[in-house]
C-alpha cells in the first residue's frame, strides 16, 4: 500500500525543531526507564505465554475431541496467518495513531481473544479465536519493540530490549509449567491454559506511565508536542538524578507525516528488509517446528502426555537462562554475530535432540536449544526494530516479522507433513536447516547496529 508522502526539511538552526534522540540519549536509567521497562515487561511476558498455550494444549485436544495432528497443524495455520496481519497491520498502525494508543488496543485484542479460547466449542471456534489472538499478539509485539527502540539510550538500547525479551520468556516455562498443573485437573483443565493467557489485560493498570513516543511525534513534525513529552520526562529524572548533561547539537532530520510501504523496498531499505524477511521466516520454521511441535511429536512416539509435558517444563528453563545471557552479551558484541553463532549452536543441539528417545539426553539437548535459541529470540528482537529509520521502524520490522509468522502457515503443514511422512528424525533434520540458513544470511548479509542512533 502506498500513500502521499510529505517530507521537509529541519536544520539545526531551526528552533522549533525538539532534538528527542539526542536529548533522550544522555538521560541516566532512571525510575522512569524502569517503569517503562517493567509496563512492556508484563505485555512481553504474556504476549509469549500466549504463543505457547496451544502447543501445550494440543495433547490434551488430541485426546479429548479426537481431532488428528493435521488437524492441530491447521489450527496452527490460522493462528499464524493471525500473526501475519497483527504483524503487518499492527506496524502500520502504530505509525499513523502512535505507540502507546496502538499498544493499548493490542494488548487488550489478545487478552480478550484468550479468554474466548478458552470458550471454543469445537474446531472452527477455536481456530477464530486462535486467528484473534494471533493478531494481537503479533501487533503487540511489533509496537513493544518500536517503543523501546525509540525511548531508550542507544548504547543500552539492544541491552533493555533484551531484558525485556528475558523477562517475557520466562512466561514461555511458567506457562508450561501452568500447563502441566492444570491440564490432568480434568477434561476441561486445558481451558485453564487459555484463560491463563488472558491475564495479560493487567498492562492497563501501568500503562499510565508511558508517554507517548517523542520521536514518534517529532518525526511527524509536532514538535510541540515531543517537547511537552521530553520535558516531563527530564523533569522526573532531573528530580531523582540531578542536574542533566547538555544534549549534542541536533542533525538536519527529515519529518514525514505518512511513509508508504513501498519504501520497504526502496534504497538502503530494500537489503533490510529483505535480510530480516529470510530471518525471521527461517526462525520461525526453526522455532516453532520445535517448539510447537515437540510435545505432540513425543506424544504420537509413545510417550505419556504427563511426561511430555514435564519434559518440556524441564527443557525450557533452559529459556530466561537464555535470554539473561543475551541481554548481557547484547552490546559487548556486534548482535549480527551473536545472532549467527547462537542460530549455529541451536541447529547443532536441535539436531542431536532428534537422535533419540533417551529421557536425560532429550531434557539436555532440549535445554540447550532453549537456552542458545533465546540467545538468538532476545537479540533479535531488538535487532529487528534497529535498522530502519523511525518513520518505517514498526511497519518495517513488522513486515519481516509478520512475514516470517505468515509462513509458518506453511511451516506447519510442512512439518506435519514431515512427521507423518516421513518420521520423526526428519522434521529435526528440517529444522536444523533453517537455523543453518539463520545463520549464514546474518553473517553473510546482516547489518552492523550496535550503538547507531536510529
Amino acid at each position: 500500500m502506498q500513500v502521499n508522502t510529505s517530507i521537509k526539511q529541519v536544520h539545526t538552526h531551526n528552533r522549533e525543531f525538539s532534538n528527542v534522540a539526542n536529548r533522550l540519549d544522555r538521560l541516566p536509567i532512571s525510575r522512569v526507564h524502569y517503569q517503562v521497562l517493567f509496563a512492556l515487561c508484563i505485555v512481553y511476558f504474556f504476549d509469549l505465554a500466549d504463543l505457547f498455550t496451544l502447543s501445550n494444549v494440543a495433547p490434551a485436544l488430541i485426546d479429548q475431541w479426537g481431532i488428528s495432528l493435521k488437524t492441530i497443524a491447521n489450527v496452527t495455520a490460522f493462528s499464524f496467518l493471525g500473526m501475519f496481519l497483527g504483524a503487518s497491520l499492527g506496524g502500520w498502525v502504530s505509525d499513523r495513531i502512535g505507540r502507546k494508543k496502538a499498544l493499548s488496543w493490542f494488548v487488550l485484542l489478545f487478552s480478550i481473544s484468550s479468554m474466548l479460547n478458552a470458550l471454543a466449542w469445537n474446531v472452527p471456534s477455536l481456530i477464530v479465536f486462535r486467528f484473534l489472538t494471533g493478531v494481537g499478539v503479533a501487533a503487540a509485539m511489533i509496537v513493544t519493540n518500536s517503543y523501546l527502540a525509540e525511548f531508550f539510550p542507544t548504547h543500552v538500547r539492544g541491552k533493555y530490549i533484551s531484558f525485556c525479551a528475558m523477562v517475557g520468556l520466562i512466561g514461555v516455562p511458567i506457562t508450561n509449567v501452568v500447563s502441566a498443573l492444570v491440564i490432568p485437573l480434568g477434561p476441561w483443565g486445558w481451558r485453564l491454559v487459555f484463560v491463563w493467557g488472558a491475564v495479560g489485560m493487567i498492562y492497563s493498570l501501568f500503562s499510565r506511565h508511558l508517554e507517548e513516543s517523542p520521536r514518534w511525534h517529532e518525526n511527524r513534525g509536532e514538535f510541540d508536542k515531543a517537547n511537552a513529552i521530553m520535558r516531563r520526562i527530564e523533569q522526573r529524572v532531573e528530580q531523582e538524578k540531578g542536574a542533566l548533561p547538555i544534549p549534542k547539537e541536533p542533525m538536519p532530520v527529515k519529518t514525514i507525516q505518512k511513509a508508504g510501504y513501498l519504501g520497504l523496498f526502496k534504497g538502503r531499505n530494500l537489503k533490510i528488509t529483505l535480510v530480516l524477511a529470510g530471518v525471521w521466516i527461517f526462525e520461525t520454521f526453526g522455532f516453532y517446528g520445535f517448539a510447537s511441535w515437540v510435545p505432540s511429536l513425543l506424544k504420537s512416539n509413545g510417550v505419556t502426555i504427563e511426561k511430555t509435558l514435564w519434559y518440556n517444563v524441564l527443557q525450557s528453563i533452559g529459556a530466561p537462562l537464555g535470554a539473561l545471557i543475551g541481554s548481557m552479551i547484547s552490546e559487548k558484541f556486534q548482535r549480527k554475530w551473536i545472532l549467527a553463532v547462537s542460530a549455529f549452536l541451536t541447529a547443532m543441539a536441535g539436531l542431536l535432540y532428534g537422535m533419540t528417545f533417551i529421557p536425560l539426553i532429550i531434557i539436555v539437548f532440549g535445554f540447550i536449544v532453549n537456552v542458545t535459541e533465546r540467545v538468538f529470540t532476545s537479540n533479535l528482537y531488538a535487532y529487528t526494530s534497529e535498522p530502519y529509520s523511525t518513520e518505517y521502524r514498526s511497519s518495517g520490522s513488522g513486515l519481516a516479522y509478520g512475514l516470517g509468522r505468515f509462513s509458518n502457515i506453511f511451516g506447519s503443514l510442512i512439518v506435519g507433513f514431515i512427521a507423518i511422512h516421513l518420521g520423526y528424525v526428519s522434521v529435526f533434520l528440517f529444522i536444523g536447516g533453517c537455523w543453518l540458513a539463520c545463520a549464514v544470511l546474518l553473517a553473510l548479509f546482516g547489518p552492523n547496529t550496535n550503538a547507531k542512533q536510529i
